[in-house]
């Protein structure tokens, strides 16, 4: 891969093939455009947390990258980054910036974001931007970058219903090569917190523990799993 050298990592599963779309179809094929074609120099996308907006971010970075364009993802949650690490990224074909609202109201953030936005612009890159509201409510203190980054195309990522969460699971399971009987996904879905990163952590323990184990996924098993201390 081709995606500026940082101590970040994507996650493996985070694809677009992974990502089961339901109601966010639209949604999906304008960020999958959004990462190799060339299109609107901004992009805007909003959710509640657990609507998938991390793994859309990271899945379009990943396809930028196979397709040899040059690409890097930060995510704002971690306490690590700091606005010095946007400091070249303005050459960049794609740049995705996970949580950007969590910097708003920060003058060092909102200069260094305006900066590479411009820089952005003059190499024609493109810039994909998640938040759990939309741009005109992030509270952005600096105007300039307020407009530019409310300037593309916004997209909202509706959270699934329960039959949309199955749905997902199930095509998480897959990609592991494994099946998860609708008996089962119900049963995860019931018993254990709702939210997506949850339920695909706990999925990744009970495709361990099949392993180890060689037994399938059914209830009685994942009883027996949920009962377990994780590592």
């Amino acid at each position: 891969m081709r995606q500026l050298a940082l101590d970040l990592k994507l996650a493996d599963y985070a694809l677009f093939e992974t990502f089961y779309a339901g109601p966010n179809a639209p949604v999906v094929e304008a960020v999958r455009q959004a990462a190799t074609v060339n299109s609107p120099q901004v992009h805007w996308l909003w959710g509640r947390a657990g609507a998938g907006r991390s793994h859309l971010l990271q899945a379009a970075v990943a396809a930028a990258s196979k397709a040899g364009q040059r690409s890097a993802w930060l995510p704002m949650t971690d306490t690590a980054m700091r606005p010095a690490m946007l400091d070249g990224m303005g050459s960049l074909d794609l740049l995705c910036v996970d949580d950007v609202d969590r910097v708003a109201g920060d003058a060092d953030w909102e200069h260094a974001l305006f900066a590479v936005f411009e820089e952005l612009r003059n190499h024609q890159g493109r810039l994909l931007v998640s938040g759990s509201v939309p741009a005109a409510e992030a509270g952005f203190g600096l105007r300039d970058l307020a407009s530019r980054l409310a300037s593309g195309p916004t997209w909202k990522l509706q959270v699934l219903e329960d039959q949309g969460r199955l749905a997902a699971l199930q095509l998480r399971s897959r990609w592991r090569g494994l099946v998860l009987p609708d008996e089962t996904g119900q049963f995860l879905l019931r018993r254990v917190d709702r939210s997506n990163q949850a339920l695909f952590a706990l999925l990744d323990r009970l495709d361990e523990a099949a392993l180890r184990q060689q037994r399938r996924l059914t209830v009685p098993f994942v009883k027996t799993v949920l009962t377990e201390p994780a590592d």
